[in-house]
């Protein structure tokens, strides 16, 4: 069966949430299913260690995860309005990915988490779109039939969903936020079928 991987950095746990809901979506369209990974931290002064399974939560992802992934939805924190540095590096190793064209034609969608209303989720989406471009692959974002984006008081963007985490990084998922992951899974479920010529 195909799948889409859900591929994320998360700190604090909200980004993880929503990388769940978004899953969830995926779940929803019969025929595909979701296959959850995550990156491990980075260190600015040493190459860091990890154990090689993380002691909470997803899997650590591997090349051969985006490879056969019939989809992708990616997700990360804002950090000054750019990805997180966790996943960028993951994404700087795919080098081989794209020189074989790998990724060419697979649907994309981004997701991110914020501290503040203001913290820069769109240009954090941007700039998880960019190497997505690059590697070839057909983005989608949500369109405005997504209601709940013409609601939402908290995140929520057509770039892709988005969430108000708050400044202590507490706040859950509103059910406006909840539903706009739902409907990213959803789509690059419904749209990775339909590329694949399942109706």
């Amino acid at each position: 069966m195909p799948y889409i991987l859900i591929l994320y950095y998360s700190r604090y746990g909200a980004t993880a949430d929503m990388a769940r809901q978004v899953a969830r979506g995926v779940e929803m369209v019969p025929g595909v299913e979701a296959r959850l990974r995550t990156v491990p931290a980075v260190s600015a002064v040493c190459e860091a260690t990890e154990d090689g399974v993380p002691a909470a939560g997803a899997p650590y992802a591997e090349l051969d995860d985006l490879r056969d992934c019939a989809g992708l939805a990616l997700g990360s924190p804002t950090r000054y309005g750019n990805m997180a540095a966790p996943l960028k590096y993951f994404l700087d190793g795919t080098s081989s990915l794209w020189m074989a064209g790998t990724l060419i034609g697979r649907p994309a969608g981004v997701f991110t988490s914020t501290a503040s209303l203001h913290g820069g989720q769109e240009t954090t989406l941007l700039s998880m779109m960019l190497p997505l471009l690059h590697h070839g692959m057909m983005l989608l974002g949500l369109p405005y039939s997504e209601t709940d984006l013409l609601r939402t008081s908290s995140g929520g963007t057509p770039y892709g969903p988005s969430h108000l985490a708050g400044t202590e990084s507490n706040l859950p998922l509103s059910d406006e936020e909840k539903r706009l992951c739902q409907a990213l899974g959803m789509r690059l479920g419904r749209t990775t079928l339909a590329l694949n010529g399942a109706t």
